[in-house]
């Protein structure tokens, strides 16, 4: 049996982020040949295009993370009707140097959770323009943009009842994605 490494980006640096809830339970919904390594993006220094030649160890790290992983989930936020600023400066490292880029070809999905009514619907889109632009196949259905209300996440942190069959569905999809689009 095959096992799929996927590498979870969280937009949000928040200790009680609600998309680090999201993405945390959701793992729970996948099947046992996949596992989930949290990639750190709060370390990377700001992209600067002078430090190509030279990058930071945090950015080497961050980097070697992406190539050693199948798959990735990315949960965002959503902030002024986009993804947050650490969640684009880290697309703009791993797609750096020019010609370099360690997304490409890596299948993904996207989760996110907001207290907004639209849940992140316009930071996805954002974010599905540049995973577009950096050859990332991405889940395009079912899309998952969550309005944050009580019960969305149990005493344990798992799933709430109410959202549970949703987001298996999209767990079951996002699974289906990732083992077609891998070799």
């Amino acid at each position: 049996m095959a096992n799929y490494q996927i590498g979870v980006i969280v937009g949000s640096l928040r200790k009680d982020s609600f998309n680090l809830k999201l993405a945390t339970s959701i793992q729970k919904l996948a099947p046992a040949d996949f596992t989930f390594k949290q990639l750190l993006i709060n370390d990377l220094p700001l992209y600067n295009q002078d430090s190509d030649n030279s990058p930071a160890e945090s950015v080497k790290r961050f980097k070697a993370d992406i190539l050693a992983c199948t798959g990735l989930l990315f949960a965002t936020p959503e902030y002024n009707r986009s993804m947050s600023g650490v969640l684009k400066n880290a697309l703009d490292h791993g797609s750096r140097p020019y010609g370099q880029s360690v997304w490409q070809g890596k299948p993904a999905g996207i989760i996110g959770v907001s207290q907004g009514a639209a849940g992140t619907a316009m930071a996805q889109q954002h974010l599905r323009n540049i995973l577009a632009y950096l050859d990332v196949p991405t889940l395009g259905q079912p899309e998952v943009f969550i309005q944050y209300k009580e019960g969305l996440f149990d005493n344990d942190g798992n799933i709430g009842e109410g959202s549970k069959k949703f987001l298996q569905n999209w767990m079951d999809k996002y699974v289906a994605w990732v083992k077609k689009h891998t070799p």
